[in-house]
């Protein structure tokens, strides 16, 4: 078990932002295929382009009991950008009633995925997981900006996630040099 000064999440401040804090108790796996040849998996922190995440990527969910249900949510709390994020937080995905030991594929997706194109600075893209008390019928909300997670969690009785992982995206021109 991690301390909360190097949990990637409460650096990344996604804890206190997003979520609050939370145990992880169960496996998530979020893989981008790059191309036929390439994929590679989100870790927390680490950075995508925007030509990268074009894709819905693959969700991988861990568990056991095949009568467990999971809802997976994707937000990007910067936006439109960090330093005033006032559509905090966009909804860029959401899918319920996702069997354990299976992915995003074999859920119910609510709000289709909208791939990441951040205009300025680093924005982070948040996959949130919680658990669900049963399959259970959810709204896609009226708008994607200004979804709240918490809210969201609270309004379908889904507690405290069980999983969250996260990745910074800018774009492409973004770089600032840092790469030749």
């Amino acid at each position: 078990m991690r301390s909360r000064e190097t949990d990637p999440l409460v650096v990344g401040r996604v804890v206190g932002d997003v979520l609050d804090p939370f145990t992880r108790s169960i496996t998530l796996r979020v893989t981008y295929n790059m191309n036929r040849e390439n994929s590679r998996d989100v870790n927390n922190g680490c950075e995508f382009r925007p030509s990268q995440v074009v894709n819905q990527p693959r969700v991988e969910i861990g568990g056991d009991d095949l009568r467990t249900f999971y809802t997976l949510v994707m937000v990007d709390p910067d936006a439109p950008s960090p330093s005033d994020p006032t559509l905090r937080e966009y909804l860029h995905w959401l899918v319920t009633d996702i069997p354990a030991t299976t992915g995003t594929s074999f859920g119910q997706e609510v709000v289709c995925y909208e791939s990441p194109r951040p205009s300025m600075g680093i924005h982070r893209f948040v996959f949130v997981l919680f658990r669900q008390l049963g399959r259970q019928t959810v709204y896609a909300p009226g708008w994607r900006q200004n979804f709240n997670t918490r809210d969201f969690a609270e309004l379908y009785n889904l507690g405290l996630p069980v999983a969250a992982v996260y990745y910074n995206c800018q774009r492409e021109s973004g770089s600032g040099g840092r790469r030749r």
